[in-house]
């Protein structure tokens, strides 16, 4: 039987949170000695992140400790995105074992990175296995890694996050051992005899229709459909067009999934930023190379739209599982949380009103890892759930 417990301390001596919660999590999973722990920390304790990670694989009496720092942290239905906050998830259990890995030197070296990761976890994957990754996002080169780890580990279900800061210090760090570094990435890997889940909602929902790209360079997008692409833009946009900084934190473009899709339908796209808007050049930049004839939309980030997903992304979760969680991890944008919904701990409510107790941890990322139809890739504006249940007997 798989057993799990979660925990988190707000107290401001590193030692103490890290004990505290440590505890908390040992205490509800009923275990005096865990396989696995992980955790993630605030920038509060930045200059403590080792001592922390000492203290967890003290406590939880495990070596395999992973995570990382984060602007928030969550812990069952609490998430806390500011001060001193920290959260650690320790499992244990004949049917689930965990290996730990620690990659640095991301930035130039995606297919390098992705070898390093699969030759530390490929002799200890089993019947089931979950890949956890933690990068740093400022620097994690992620749709060439990810898409190296899926040749590199081919059927292996991943899912996990950038690593994220407040804004106070310019650096994010990914923990393995006692081991804290920023251009780096660490994880574990979850394997041995269970059913691995993950589900992701976005935070934002479509406007109008697909387009069609008839001129584009580099990452400039020039024409849809024949039309100067900021027209379009602007349409889509609406009253948010004649303030463009704001405009840009609010519409963005989405891409199917599929390639040579005709249409963009929900749970079938990712989101990717406009970087940038000319009207007097009639285009707009973005944060990827489009190219004549690809398929694209323009979506609303709103909180709305961000609610409706997350329901209907968990009544679907809810006739997926064949048998209730023992434990999960939540990878939540950092643009969700309080600031979205104006209220905090939303997404875990919601969580909890559709699983139950289950003990749940995580953080809010720069980016979020999942998979979404059925490709494991790199999302923005989303939620990941990762869950982990035990096999029907």
């Amino acid at each position: 039987m798989i057993r799990a417990g979660v925990g988190f301390s707000t107290a401001v001596n590193p030692r103490i949170a890290a004990a505290e919660a440590t505890a908390a999590a040992l205490a509800q999973a009923g275990l005096s000695r865990a396989n696995g722990a992980l955790c993630f920390a605030t920038p509060a304790y930045g200059a403590a992140y080792p001592m922390i990670l000492r203290t967890v694989a003290s406590q939880a009496h495990t070596r395999e400790v992973a995570g990382c720092s984060s602007m928030g942290v969550i812990a069952g239905e609490t998430e806390i995105e500011s001060g001193s906050a920290l959260a650690v998830l320790v499992f244990g259990g004949d049917e689930i074992h965990a290996t730990r890995f620690f990659v640095p030197t991301l930035r130039g070296r995606a297919a390098g990175v992705a070898a390093e990761v699969a030759s530390a976890v490929r002799s200890q994957l089993d019947k089931s296995n979950l890949l956890i990754l933690f990068a740093d996002t400022y620097n994690f080169e992620a749709e060439a890694t990810l898409e190296a780890l899926g040749t590199e580990l081919p059927g292996v279900m991943i899912a996990g996050g950038g690593a994220s800061e407040d804004g106070s210090i310019g650096e994010t760090f990914v923990f393995c051992g006692d081991t804290v570094s920023s251009n780096a990435v660490s994880g574990m890997l979850l394997a041995g005899d269970f059913e691995p889940t993950v589900a992701s909602s976005i935070a934002c929902g479509l406007i109008g229709t697909a387009h069609r790209v008839t001129a584009a360079r580099d990452n400039i997008l020039i024409e849809l459909d024949g039309r100067p692409a900021y027209e379009v833009f602007a349409e889509a946009a609406g009253p948010l067009a004649g303030d463009l900084r704001r405009a840009l934190t609010y519409v963005f473009v989405a891409i199917p999934v599929y390639e040579n899709a005709q249409t963009i339908e929900r749970g079938q796209f990712v989101v990717r930023n406009i970087v940038g808007a000319s009207e007097e050049h009639g285009v707009i930049a973005v944060a990827f190379q489009p190219r004549v004839g690809d398929t694209v939309g323009f979506v609303l980030r709103d909180a709305e739209r961000s609610r409706q997903d997350l329901k209907a992304e968990l009544e679907e979760l809810g006739d997926r599982l064949d048998s209730p969680p023992a434990f999960g991890l939540y990878f939540d944008c950092v643009s969700r949380g309080a600031g979205l919904y104006n209220i905090p701990g939303h997404d875990s409510a919601y969580i909890r009103r559709y699983l139950g107790p289950v003990p749940i941890a995580g953080f809010f990322t720069g980016f979020e890892i999942g998979s979404l139809a059925g490709q494991t890739s790199l999302l923005q504006y989303s939620g990941v759930l990762a869950l982990i249940s035990g096999r029907k007997s």
